[in-house]
């Protein structure tokens, strides 16, 4: 577990897996091979297996506790959960709760679940198998699910969808029960979770994407969702995963977040990035640049550093 403090909030990530992804052709389709290689010094190998030529991707949560709550930014991919199109989620059996617990959390303690879209690996662990039935993993816990998500993900609406064969089964198994057992709060639009922190609409990823922003005393982050599956995307921030559903909306909601945390000296935390996965950005003409990383373990290098 690696933790933090900004102003009266505490954070700790909490990593459920890291695994080698696709291609970086494959995973983000715009930049051209040769962005990759002039970026190699920084992206490999933390990021980027350049030797096999895969990504490099991870699942965590964020554990923040604040005014005496203990609030979670995504659940992951969860176990025994059948996801057919998406291999590396299909069927996981992780200690993720047993991680949790090592960090100080049990099931429930959590009084806030935020699933900041409702992607298969932003929401297993919303439920567990237990009894064969799928039930809230943390009872006492509200889940905050963006509304339109929960719209566009449930199967009585015949919508098209980029990432469908992915994210089948998720309502079904890690969404829906939570909404029956009158666990979840849907919001559009803004939210207050508490006075440090908000959710705010980030969509173009999902229609209902949306980010985290804390501020507390002096201090400002942003717990930036799929925004970014990798840092390369802070540098050539028009880049878009093969995930986003509308292209246009998730380019410049990634810029208003990366220009909000550059104006703002935030950091930026993203759900997929490893290390200490938090940075801080400034911008650099029409693009930004990572200009200090959270910690520095060797091999984690802002851009541009050798």
């Amino acid at each position: 577990m690696e933790s933090m403090v900004l102003g009266d909030v505490e954070i700790t990530r909490v990593v459920e897996k890291e695994w080698r992804t696709r291609e970086p052709h494959e995973m983000f389709p715009e930049p051209a091979p040769e962005f990759w290689e002039r970026n190699r010094s920084w992206l490999a190998p933390e990021f980027w297996d350049a030797d096999d030529g895969r990504l490099v991707s991870c699942t965590h949560t964020w554990v923040l506790r604040s005014e005496g709550k203990v609030v979670l930014i995504d659940t992951g991919i969860g176990n025994h959960k059948q996801r057919p199109g998406a291999p590396p989620f299909h069927q996981q059996n992780s200690d993720f709760l047993g991680a949790l617990a090592r960090a100080g959390v049990e099931p429930e303690d959590v009084d806030i679940v935020v699933n900041t879209h409702l992607h298969a690996d932003h929401v297993g662990w919303n439920t567990r198998l237990t009894q064969g039935e799928w039930v809230p993993t943390f009872p006492n816990a509200t889940y905050l699910l963006p509304e339109p998500d929960h719209h566009f993900w449930n199967p009585a609406h015949d919508l098209a969808r980029r990432s469908g064969a992915a994210n089948r089964n998720v309502f079904e198994d890690s969404v829906e029960p939570v909404v029956r057992a009158g666990r979840s709060l849907l919001w559009r639009g803004g939210y207050d979770i508490d006075a440090h922190l908000r959710l705010e609409p980030a969509p173009g990823h999902t229609p209902g994407s949306a980010v985290v922003v804390l501020e507390s005393g002096t201090d400002r982050a942003v717990f930036a969702g799929d925004l970014l599956h990798s840092p390369a995307q802070v540098v050539e921030p028009d880049c878009n995963s093969c995930f986003c559903e509308d292209q246009e909306q998730a380019r410049a909601s990634r810029r208003r977040v990366l220009q909000w945390a550059a104006d703002h000296t935030a950091l930026v935390l993203p759900a997929h990035v490893r290390g200490s996965a938090a940075f801080e950005v400034a911008s650099r003409g029409s693009a930004f640049a990572i200009t200090r990383w959270a910690d520095r373990r060797p091999g984690c290098r802002a851009q541009g550093e050798e």
